[in-house]
């Protein structure tokens, strides 16, 4: 534990001036990144007697071995630097709210020719008119379903457009009237855009417009006695009205606004946001978050205000903003708020009305949201932490691992020999640091000399970002580059796990032997009974079946076999596609396939002379000697064997078999969960001793 008079800046250091200021850890992580109108007042607020401070902030100083800091001209200009260094570092003392799932939102893709409705998750695209976010996609679906009938706007996909517009004939939807079908002409690229643009406007709310032109139309059509077209106008008018009905009326005046609402106690606090668009609720989110830091109802609605509108430009800002407590000060908020938009924005709380009674249900929502959150997550926090604690008394550590990192090889009969690295921290998966290797220094199988291997290159890495940040020399212990951002391999873990038993294990501690390094603990998870085993011990370490330590070191080392099979088979199947055309020089994808187009199959274009390549349109004389040449020089093709029956496969019988266990490795890699194991859920025994003995 650092004491923070170590690292206070000396009187007069500070400015009295806006900015933002970085805390570092001993090992030059950002842990905590905030903005202040005075940098003087607030950091010597962190550097007075630890009894007065509030006990996360009291961590936060005690973690942190310095402070540094930056002087911006305005606060608005603070607020924005802040939110870009938390998006970037990802401190660990900051509050960060995360959605506790991937919303879908409707996207009308007016980046296109022909625009497209479809339902869209994720990073939002440039181009692409957004509505909502919603619960659930089934909802969009519906709701797109009943206004295809007013608006016939394309969804299909591009392979199914390109399609159709080479057989000249529309799918099932511009068949039954749901699809203008631009893919056959039946409307032009200008007719199907006005079409996505009168969509996009309902879809904002300018609803009556629509209502009342259909209206007239009908009448205008009974009138004339075309009762067929009135009957299809009034079908329209209900498609439209049952659309409007999934989103009831909230706010009579049309406003367009998001409410956002809070509920906390002492350890976490839930927001609820509700998107209001013309007056009707378009969608709803929800994040939690853990209050690593001491903050208050304020500061936690200035954070969510930074996550929502962090990246949002133009009307995705909403003209109202309407929250359970002002940001303190409020101004430099909502100008950053209007900069976003382009036009003002109103940052307020509401006081009666329909906006009051609303705020009301979005904050019971929020309450609902964190009694639920905390239902799952008590579960969940006292889980890891027992698990954490039964494998710490069980291997004898000093603390718990907060930092596993697990290591398992893979080959296919000796073959593609590769081995995968996976870290868990604080007993949940940290992919972004998971790594992959190829086992470059033998070839065969040898799960032993594979695991010596892969763990000396691991920890070399390390200690040269070790050696480099100057750690020996000077006594500092720098484990990231200057901005903050982590090097690769530069943290050490406190455990490592091998899949294996004891020869595993025995490799993997000889290796970090021969490199010095005494301060890492290895262990390895035995497939058989699930035993755990510990260099230089004669008997395992046995875990009860029920024992949650257990259970987190079998979904660490199934989640490192999961990775590395993957790797393998992709490894394997860019092997199995390889041919003697990929070493022709200047022959690209195009003039491959149309080789084998011309001559239906590899064995036939082996066969063939010079003067038969050369009839191939593309293909000169000078590159036809190159493919014979290739061929020429290929080894030759051994021939197939039926393991079934013995039977030697004829050639053309072998290309269909070898074109048939490609498409089976291709489903395979598409779902590696299918043959590996979920994430998560303990492979059994006997399962996990029988898919290992058929592919390592």
């Amino acid at each position: 534990m650092a004491d923070p008079s170590s690292y206070r800046p000396k009187p007069g250091q500070i400015p009295d001036s806006p900015g933002v200021y970085r805390f570092r850890d001993e090992r030059r992580r950002v842990i905590y990144v905030g903005k202040a109108k005075s940098l003087r007042q607030r950091l010597a607020s962190y550097f007075q007697d630890l009894s007065g401070l509030h006990p996360r902030t009291r961590t936060m100083v005690t973690t942190a071995a310095s402070v540094e800091w930056t002087v911006v001209s305005t606060e608005v200009e603070a607020l924005q630097l802040e939110y870009s260094w938390i998006k970037e570092y990802d401190p660990r003392f900051n509050v960060k709210y995360r959605d506790d799932k991937s919303y879908p939102y409707l996207a009308v893709t007016m980046n296109e020719q022909f625009p497209r409705v479809q339902v869209m998750r994720g990073q939002k695209k440039k181009g692409v008119r957004y509505f909502g976010p919603y619960g659930h996609a089934w909802a969009i679906r519906d709701t797109v379903d009943l206004l295809l009938r007013v608006f016939p706007v394309r969804t299909c996909s591009t392979g199914v457009f390109k399609n159709a517009e080479r057989s000249g004939r529309p799918c099932l939807l511009g068949y039954i009237g749901k699809c203008s079908a631009p893919c056959v002409g039946r409307v032009s690229a200008e007719e199907h855009r006005e079409l996505a643009e009168e969509f996009s406007d309902f879809m904002t709310g300018r609803t009556g417009t629509y209502i009342r032109r259909l209206e007239r139309q009908m009448t205008d059509a009974a009138e004339d006695m075309e009762y067929e077209r009135a009957a299809r106008l009034r079908d329209d008018i209900g498609a439209l009205k049952k659309a409007m009905e999934k989103s009831a009326v909230v706010l009579a005046d049309a406003t367009d606004a998001d409410l956002i609402a809070l509920a906390e106690d002492e350890l976490e606090a839930a927001v609820q946001i509700f998107h209001v668009r013309g007056g009707r609720v378009r969608g709803q989110r929800g994040w939690v978050t853990d209050k690593v830091e001491a903050v208050t109802t304020a500061g936690l609605v200035e954070h969510a205000l930074q996550q929502l509108y962090g990246e949002e430009t133009g009307d995705s800002v909403p003209k109202e903003v309407l929250v359970p407590a002002l940001p303190d000060p409020v101004e430099p908020v909502q100008e950053w708020l209007t900069e976003r938009r382009g036009s003002n924005v109103s940052l307020r709380i509401p006081q009666r009305g329909d906006k009051k009674a609303l705020m009301e249900t979005v904050q019971r929502n929020a309450l609902q949201a964190l009694g639920l959150h905390k239902t799952k997550r008590a579960s969940d926090l006292t889980t890891r932490s027992r698990a954490l604690e039964e494998i710490s008394e069980a291997l004898g550590l000093d603390s718990v691992p907060l930092r596993i990192e697990c290591y398992d090889i893979s080959h296919l009969q000796g073959d593609d020999v590769v081995a995968s690295m996976v870290v868990f921290e604080d007993g949940l998966q940290r992919k972004s640091e998971y790594r992959r290797f190829q086992i470059k220094g033998f070839e065969g199988q040898d799960d032993v000399r594979s695991m010596h291997e892969v763990i000396t290159r691991r920890f070399k890495r390390y200690l040269g970002e070790k050696e480099k940040t100057g750690e020996w020399a000077d006594g500092e212990t720098g484990f990231t580059e200057e901005d903050g951002r982590p090097k690769r391999f530069a943290y050490p873990p406190q455990l490592v796990v091998v899949d294996g038993g004891k020869p595993q294990v025995a490799a993997a501690q000889r290796a970090l032997d021969e490199l010095g390094i005494d301060d890492i603990v290895v262990c390895g998870l035995a497939k058989r009974l699930e035993e755990v085993w510990l260099p230089g011990d004669d008997d395992p370490v046995v875990l009860p079946r029920t024992s949650e330590g257990l259970y987190l070191l079998q979904r660490v080392r199934d989640e490192a076999h999961r990775f590395a099979i993957t790797y393998q088979r992709a490894k394997r199947a860019r092997r199995f596609r390889a041919s003697p055309l990929d070493d022709v020089p200047g022959l690209g994808e195009t003039r491959k396939q149309a080789l084998i187009k011309h001559f239906g199959s590899v064995k036939r274009l082996r066969s063939a002379t010079i003067d038969q390549i050369c009839e191939v349109p593309g293909i000169g004389r000078k590159t036809a000697e190159s493919i014979a040449v290739a061929f020429a020089q290929a080894a030759p093709v051994a021939p197939a064997v039926n393991t079934a029956t013995g039977e030697i496969i004829e050639d053309e019988d072998h290309e269909d078999h070898e074109a048939r266990e490609e498409n089976v490795d291709r489903m395979e890699d598409a779902a590696p969960e299918a043959t590996a194991g979920a994430v998560g859920e303990p492979v059994s025994a006997g399962a996990s001793d029988e898919r290992r003995g058929q592919e390592r």
